[in-house]
């Protein structure tokens, strides 16, 4: 079921894939993850573990869409060295959420906001815009990422959209 990501809602019918990994050179990890995402992974994080005798191996993690679960093994099972894949079933409550330009010293950039229950409570510039700025003009990602967050701010306290 397609949902309208402006209206706060709840998933249903998603999984929680896991597949341990182990004997394999964790530079592979970024390019799976770009590939899962390529399919609809909704997200993608690993965590490091320790697996038995001591060995050192990585946890995948995929949130997907049940009907998109053959997609995702596939690449899982050609692209990694699991010999298996867990599944938990899971519901996401997932807050409305918008996307906003905000001018900034560097021209329009975006802002992701989140509202729960009609009210803004989650709000963040886009990374790679910010990353793009700060390589354009030589000045550190934080600073740009910092005063495109105050300004959106500023903005939104002025409209009553946020406490001082």
């Amino acid at each position: 079921m397609a949902f309208n990501h402006r209206d706060e809602h709840v998933d249903d019918h998603m999984l929680l894939v896991q597949a341990n990994l182990d004997d394999m050179n964790p530079e592979w990890v970024t390019y799976i993850m770009d590939r899962l995402f390529d399919v609809g992974a909704n997200d993608v994080y690993v965590v490091p573990i320790i697996m038995k005798r001591g060995r050192p191996g990585i946890m995948l993690n995929v949130l997907v869409d049940e009907e998109r679960l053959s997609q995702i093994e596939e690449i899982i099972f050609s692209e990694s060295t699991t010999l298996g894949v867990r599944y938990l079933h899971a519901s996401c409550h997932r807050l409305a959420r918008e996307f906003e330009l905000l001018e900034t010293p560097w021209g329009p950039l975006t802002v992701k906001v989140g509202y729960h229950a009609g009210k803004l409570v989650q709000y963040a510039p886009e990374f790679k815009e910010c990353e793009e700025v700060a390589r354009k003009y030589g000045i550190p990602l934080k600073q740009v990422y910092e005063e495109v967050r105050m300004l959106f701010h500023e903005q939104n306290r002025q409209k009553n959209a946020l406490p001082d």
